[in-house]
């Protein structure tokens, strides 16, 4: 058997026992020498290399395969497929997770695909090392939840190793963890006879046995740590007796158990909230290919249960070895005040065709533990409705770094999540009192007198026309909280931030820049608010709170009434870079207005330019308190004496002309990477079960009635585990209005299944269908009379005929 490990720090050929030396020469050789042309460009490597590797290892029906690099592009389609490819070939392959840490949501790619084992690493006290990456997997955001990533963790700090020359020196990273999780594999791979190994052991089964084996760690979440620290000897009982079959992983929910549950053991479950998502990973042993015979079920374990409603999304084909189940969670209405516990199973039967002699298929049933806490639901004020379906990141596009002080990391593809690189912010506000739910759909897809704040953070896409029309209504008129924290946004400066990417030959450039100023200042319009164009930096500080505004933008329309703060910061984007360094040589600064509290209508707005000081990615001070008052004022109507005191309020508007607002790039194709731009507007399976499929609440719905709590609801297919899966889903097409558009127009879009906008809604509802039926029935009494008129006069025709 052969194992192959690749890495950027040094080269390792671990052979457990050989087979063909001229193979194994042929390897160490073509490895080596593209371990010297790595480190001859500084360590650029390229997709093609590892293709080229990879097939060799399928020609040569190599056994394990460990890969000690990785990177953030999960989209890198030739690489995907093809790790896909080594995995259907029964080649167990093991990767490191990456040294992103203790940064979360920073998997890299291979380990974070779900038929590659991932491997983190640990100290030798049992503590997850500080610069190992950090689950959730971020393919499935913003329509679902990642998964549990790493699978296992190692000792991976301060571990002895061979130099590339002689002698010993200490390695310390995920790089070293892998292989030591490779060695692993391989002693249990030994175990199996010869004649059996191939029938028993593929990449499924072997996580199996790890998963299943491992030693949980005290402290770590199931982020840092996944199933735990591999044990050789516990996976070797598991494999001792091993018979193929299908479970799930993680196979025990319990989200009473903290910390390892974090975040589901953070906010307990509560009637009238967004679906909560888990998404468990399938893992089948019996074949490299599987189905899901029947729709998984709950089985609640006490009449309690019954209040716990839960939809399934699952992959139809479960290939190479591996697939998803993603439970989306609800408590029911009449669950509104029940407090405790909630406990069942979640099973699944899943089936693989016949195996080599075998006649009949194989079947396996999965179980899925659950224990959930319930409280009841919050109040209003205490509701935070967090925006995930207007985050960008790379990949696919281009997304550059919020903090254009962070030279070391040029691309945002943390997740922008609640749990990834908010998940510090996401525990302050659980502290606090607030309950904050996810929203990956559109603004039509919630219901604003459920919710006292919808917070903005950090947001690239665009916005449908519906949803803007939408939050001016449940703001001024529903009472909806609002608060914003934008980011940089500069054309110049985003020209000169492109680069040449040697792996795909081609010029990279930003397809926006830290947020995208131009949408949100198109949804803010309808309040009088914009933000501006420069990239501003320094210290401020507010009754007695210290913090840093790095590379946020200015507000440049504001209402009058409102109130404003601003503080002398230098401006150093392209624009302003003639402008600073007239400042910095008389040593002074310019102020500039960051900061914005208005009431409008029945709701409460506050816009802050910066998102930095709540991303704990490349945080220098945090802004927590300061988004603690925003709450209070968006939320409760709490007015800080200090955020709203008379020097504050402005008494007459701040206003910029509209030729003078920040423009959008002309030279990027944005529907590349827009959920919006050439999209249609559809709820998706991260919103309420209610409206699943359809354009949200108050808007028309088309072929389909709204679904009331305690009916079925369809399940809408494929998809959310898979970035793919939900672009491929089929959605009902819509037209936007023109403005200019007759009452003709209008009544004629009705044939050609145009959508009508909500004023005309009642009308459409009785006055058109009651017009269409009575002219229908005029138009089928004067047929009628016609005939009857004709059969009159054959009948006369006909008699005087006989006559003649």
């Amino acid at each position: 058997m052969i194992i192959l490990d690749m890495g950027p720090l040094w080269l390792v050929l671990l052979l457990v026992r050989t087979q063909n030396v001229l193979a194994l020469h042929q390897i160490l050789k073509f490895m080596l020498s593209v371990f010297l042309l790595m480190h001859s460009l500084l360590q650029v490597s390229y997709t093609s290399w590892f293709l080229d590797a990879f097939n060799y290892a399928i020609a040569i029906n190599m056994d394990v395969l460990n890969l000690s690099i990785g990177g953030p592009d999960y989209l890198d389609l030739p690489f995907v497929e093809k790790v896909w490819e080594i995995t259907a070939n029964n080649i167990i392959m093991v990767s490191a997770i990456g040294n992103d840490g203790p940064l979360y949501g920073t998997l890299n790619n291979p380990a974070d695909q779900s038929d590659v084992i991932g491997v983190g690493g640990i100290d030798y006290s049992d503590h997850i090392a500080s610069f190992s990456s950090r689950g959730m997997s971020t393919w499935e955001i913003p329509h679902g939840y990642g998964r549990v990533k790493p699978d296992v963790v190692a000792y991976g700090r301060e571990i002895m190793g061979s130099k590339i020359s002689t002698g010993c020196k200490q390695l310390s990273g995920t790089s070293v963890a892998s292989p030591v999780v490779a060695g692993v594999v391989c002693l249990l791979v030994s175990i199996i006879p010869e004649n059996r190994r191939k029938e028993i052991l593929n990449p499924a089964s072997m996580k199996q046995a790890l998963v299943e084996g491992a030693a949980k760690l005290v402290g770590p979440n199931m982020y840092e740590q996944g199933a735990g620290r591999v044990d050789l000897l516990e996976s070797f009982e598991i494999l001792k007796s091993y018979q193929p079959r299908a479970s799930i992983f993680p196979s025990i929910l319990d989200y009473t158990n903290c910390p390892y549950t974090w975040p589901f053991c953070r906010q307990a479950l509560y009637s009238g909230a967004m679906p909560v998502i888990f998404n468990a990973t399938i893992l089948n042993g019996m074949g490299v290919i599987g189905y899901v015979q029947s729709p998984p079920t709950w089985h609640p374990s006490t009449e309690e249960g019954n209040l716990l409603r839960i939809h399934f999304t699952y992959s139809e084909v479960i290939w190479p070895w591996t697939g998803y189940l993603a439970l989306h969670m609800q408590i029911k209405e009449e669950g509104a005040h029940f407090s405790g516990v909630i406990e069942g199973n979640v099973t699944v039967r899943i089936f693989s065709p016949p195996a080599q002699g075998e006649k009949t298929a194989r079947t396996s049933t999965c179980v899925l533990q659950l224990k959930l806490n319930v409280v009841p639901t919050p109040p209003r004020s205490k509701r935070i409705l967090w925006d995930q379906f207007h985050s960008i990141k790379y990949p696919p596009g281009y997304i550059p770094r919020d903090s254009l002080d962070v030279r070391n990391d040029i691309l945002d593809w943390h997740g922008d999540h609640l749990h990834t690189n908010f998940h510090i912010m996401f525990n302050m506000l659980r502290d606090a009192g607030y309950y904050v739910e996810t929203l990956g759909s559109p603004f039509t897809c919630f219901d604003a007198s459920h919710y006292g704040t919808l917070l903005l953070v950090d947001l690239e896409d665009e916005y449908f026309q519906e949803e803007i029309e939408k939050l001016r209504d449940d703001v001024i008129n529903t009472g909806l909280g609002l608060a914003v924290f934008a980011e940089w946004y500069n054309v110049d400066t985003m020209v000169k931030m492109r680069f040449f990417d040697d792996n795909t030959r081609s010029w990279w450039t930003p397809v926006t820049g830290g947020a995208n100023i131009p949408a949100l200042n198109d949804l803010l319009e309808p309040f009088g608010i914009a933000f501006g164009d420069k990239i501003l930096n320094g210290d401020f500080s507010i009754d007695g709170e210290h913090s840093r505004y790095a590379s946020g933008t200015d507000i440049v329309r504001f209402p009058r009434d409102g109130y404003i703060h601003s503080f002398p910061f230098l401006d150093s984007s392209e624009s302003g870079a003639t402008q600073n360094v007239l400042l910095n040589s008389g040593m002074n600064k310019a102020d500039s207005p960051i900061l914005g509290l208005l009431d409008a209508g029945e709701g409460h707005i506050a816009v802050y330019g910066d998102s930095n000081c709540l991303d704990s990615s490349h945080m220098v001070t945090n802004c927590y308190w300061l988004l603690r008052k925003i709450l209070d004022f968006t939320g409760s109507n709490i007015k800080d004496p200090v955020l709203f005191s008379e020097s504050a309020k402005q008494d007459v508007p701040l206003y910029e002309d509209d030729n003078r607002l920040p423009s959008r790039r002309t030279d990027v194709n944005y529907t590349l990477y827009s959920a919006v731009t050439g999209k249609d507007l559809i709820c998706r399976s991260d919103s309420r079960f209610e409206v699943w499929g359809t354009k949200g609440y108050n808007l028309h719905v088309r072929g389909r009635n709204k679904i009331m709590p305690g009916h079925h609801v369809i399940d809408l297919g494929r998809g959310l585990n898979s970035t793919f899966g939900s672009s491929r889903s089929r959605r009902p097409k819509f037209t936007k209005k023109r403005k200019g558009d007759s009452l003709g127009n209008r009544y004629f879009s009705l044939l050609y299944r145009d959508e009508l906008d909500v004023p005309e809604l009642v009308a459409s509802h009785w006055v058109v269908p009651a017009i269409v039926a009575v002219t229908g029935f005029v138009l089928i009494l004067s047929i009628w009379r016609i005939h009857h008129k004709r059969r009159r006069r054959r009948r006369s025709a006909s008699g005087r005929l006989a006559n003649l």
